[in-house]
């Protein structure tokens, strides 16, 4: 089952930390200094916060898939969109290696789709960051 990805730019991770944990009634899955991630079921979403980026605020969405074949099933789904796609393999991104597929709406909006088969102990910048 696929899961709403949204990933937002803080300031301060600690009090950002504080404030989510207390939002959404748990704490993150994964805490590291600069980064957390909640994997929550009720709403079913991956909301990650990070130090790292361009100014606070700022916010990425995709949908993450449980694996391989999902994340087949969104590319298939974004390629029939008639917008360019991007795919990627093994990138390190928020401590996490993914799979990844990106697209931009009609707006300019970038959307991304990964699978996540990994933790790391390294922070990854997506390379489609600045697509």
């Amino acid at each position: 089952m696929k899961r709403m990805h949204v990933g937002l730019v803080v300031e301060d991770v600690a009090a950002s930390v504080t404030f989510y944990t207390r939002l959404f009634g748990q704490p993150p899955s994964l805490e590291k200094p600069d980064y957390a991630k909640w994997m929550l079921d009720d709403p079913r979403i991956n909301f990650s916060i990070t130090s790292r980026g361009s100014t606070p605020g700022d916010v990425h969405l995709g949908i993450q898939a449980e694996d391989e074949a999902e994340l087949g099933e969104l590319r298939e789904r974004w390629t029939a969109t008639g917008s360019e796609t991007l795919d990627r393999k093994a990138l390190t991104c928020g401590y996490q290696t993914q799979n990844k597929t990106w697209v931009r709406d009609p707006e300019g909006v970038r959307w991304e789709a990964f699978h996540t088969y990994a933790v790391t102990d390294t922070f990854g910048k997506s390379e489609s960051e600045e697509r």
